[in-house]
């Protein structure tokens, strides 16, 4: 599956993968300034996300195909980063092809088996009758009356657009994403140990990353480090965005041996 994706700048590719229910856009400020530090950035959508092309299935297996059949038409260098679920994909990505980016970053997720996390999520999504919705305010006062959360409604109803005048969708696919949701959650370990560097952070105020159980990736990721950005949940690079535009760019910089 083509990922739909957007190329900026110039420099060595850095490929930045989003979470469930984003899309590339929630990346571009971010994308932006790194390209300022002398990056080619690449934001793409994953499958059944924005403008990727919708499949009867979700999984991380296939999500790891689209991602290394993306990063294949990049000459080397390459590098790569990952937010939650997009970040478990690229694990699985690295997985399967160990050599496939020279470093990674994985934000604020970890290679093991969570439990179900998003079921209110979900269930306000599937409450708003696309067919009947008028407006977008009304849909966001549908999500805002389960989810009292004015980030999440504002981040969900991002996905929303007119197909016609009359007539609403969403750009994720949610029928799909609603039937393979339990893979969301499974844990992506690889069969060998994958000794491609890769940078783990977390958010202090984040419980997705346990720090005590880091030894578990370690050991399957031998050159996996460990970093925490303050004041931070699973969102940071919405909450602490210049953080860790500076913590990425070091890592890379550090592992290309580019310098300042």
């Amino acid at each position: 599956m083509k990922l739909h994706h957007r190329i900026l700048g110039e420099g060595i590719p850095v490929f930045i993968f989003h979470g469930l229910f984003g899309m590339n856009d929630n990346w571009q400020s971010f994308g932006k300034q790194l390209t300022e530090m002398g990056f080619q950035v690449i934001l793409a959508d994953l499958r059944n996300h924005g403008h990727s092309p919708h499949a009867d299935s979700h999984d991380y297996t296939g999500m790891a195909q689209d991602i290394v059949e993306l990063l294949q038409a990049f000459d080397a260098p390459r590098l790569a980063l990952g937010h939650s679920m997009g970040g478990k994909a690229l694990l699985q990505a690295l997985n399967l092809f160990p050599g496939l980016v020279q470093a990674a970053v994985v934000v604020d997720i970890a290679p093991w088996a969570y439990l179900p996390r998003h079921n209110m999520v979900f269930e306000a999504l599937n409450a708003i009758d696309l067919t009947t919705l008028n407006d977008r305010k009304t849909a966001e006062a549908m999500l805002m009356n389960r989810l009292n959360d004015v980030s999440t409604v504002q981040f969900l109803a991002k996905n929303l657009f007119r197909t016609t005048a009359d007539q609403f969708s969403w750009r994720f696919n949610l029928g799909t994403i609603n039937k393979n949701m339990h893979h969301i959650g499974e844990a992506v370990w690889p069969e060998s140990p994958v000794n491609t560097p890769i940078l783990f952070v977390r958010g202090d105020r984040s419980n997705y990353i346990e720090s005590e159980r880091f030894d578990e990736i370690r050991t399957n990721y031998p050159a996996a480090e460990l970093a925490e950005i303050r004041d931070a949940g699973h969102w940071i690079h919405a909450e602490q965005p210049r953080a860790l535009l500076n913590l990425v760019a070091d890592w890379f910089k550090k592992q290309t041996q580019l310098s300042r």
